[in-house]
């Protein structure tokens, strides 16, 4: 590694180190080559696997409550309070961190996805949750992140005044990016396993992952394409958010922010129709991956990735392309009335 490259790693750990954090996560997580599914689409496809990051059946969501819970620890919690979407990830994993700390979980299910039956309403995540230990209550908006942290504090408030410290992991941009810590990390990681890639397929929800991934590669003299796929906002939407979301990380980290805007990359193209549901496209893309790979994807992120990497195939031919799965696999069986081709 060259001299430069050797600071600027050693400037990010070191900054990385000042944070609070649990180190709950099997990392690193590996690199495989697709092998099948390159050959299928004349790409030179590998995967990075954060579905086996561990704990709580893993997913990026582990890197990311590696420094909240690291806080709680900190901060001597007894209970965590998260919101997500029924099928969230990041609640299930919430869940399961905080029952090997022997914290309490509760959490709170916003309705994202309209129509939603009695199969993704009780099983997969929302299951899993529930073996956890956590307590689970209902919000009726699916898109008021404002509205969702101030509920949790009011149920913050009850649970300090019966004795307990609660800790919130919060859901709206206007809190530190804390979670994107973990994905700045995961650059690090990527970097320190001497892998180079041309492109990388992520997913852009909260933007957590996406923007502490990108923000990471770039602080680390990376110029490696990264492409953010739309799982739950239009592009010309994310792309604010995830700017918004790189300055508040360069506040955190005091660090400048090596992110120009012309780095910033989104795809929307297997957003339709919506947050949580999926196009045939999608469903398309979960099963070739499947069947050609033996790799489970999921219709809420990874799935979207997947069909907006497969979507642009013609144009990545002759390039190494990375695609980072992000977990997600227990939704699926939230999902088993979904699909129309099996």
């Amino acid at each position: 590694m060259l001299p430069e490259k050797m600071q600027s790693v050693k400037m990010l750990t070191d900054r990385l180190l000042e944070f609070p954090r649990v180190r709950m996560g099997h990392l690193p997580t590996p690199v495989e080559p697709l092998s099948r599914l390159s050959a299928a689409t004349c790409c030179d496809i590998w995967v990075k696997r954060d579905d086996c990051t561990g704990i709580g059946f893993g997913g990026n969501k582990v890197r990311q409550l590696d420094f909240y819970l690291g806080q709680a620890v900190q901060q001597g919690a007894t209970q965590v309070l998260i919101t997500g979407a029924v099928q969230s990830n990041f609640v299930r994993v919430a869940a399961a961190m905080a029952a090997r700390q022997g914290m309490g979980c509760h959490i709170q299910l916003e309705e994202r996805v309209l129509d939603a039956d009695d199969t993704y309403r009780q099983n997969g995540n929302v299951f899993l949750s529930r073996m956890l230990g956590a307590t689970l209550y209902s919000y009726p908006e699916g898109e008021d992140e404002v509205g969702a942290d101030a509920r949790l504090f009011r149920l913050a408030q009850d649970l300090r005044s019966a004795g307990e410290v609660p800790f919130i992991v919060p859901l709206a941009p206007s809190s530190p990016p804390t979670g994107a810590l973990g994905y700045v990390d995961a650059a690090l990681e990527l970097i320190q396993q001497n892998h180079f890639f041309d492109d990388i397929f992520v997913a852009s929800g909260s933007s957590l992952t996406h923007s502490g991934l990108l923000f990471g590669l770039r602080a680390l003299g990376n110029s490696t394409t990264v492409y953010g796929v739309c799982v739950r906002r239009d592009r010309v939407t994310q792309k604010e958010r995830v700017r918004s979301r790189l300055r508040d990380l360069a506040l955190l980290l005091d660090m400048p922010n090596n992110v120009l805007d012309a780095d910033i990359r989104l795809d929307d193209c297997a957003l339709a129709p919506g947050y949580g549901r999926m196009s045939t496209e999608t469903e398309a893309a979960i099963l070739k991956t499947a069947r050609l790979e033996g790799m489970f994807l999921d219709p809420v992120y990874t799935g979207k990735v997947m069909a907006a990497l497969m979507a642009r195939t013609n144009k990545l031919r002759g390039r190494k392309i990375l695609f980072w799965h992000t977990g997600g696999q227990p939704a699926l069986f939230g999902y088993t009335n979904s699909f129309n081709d099996l």
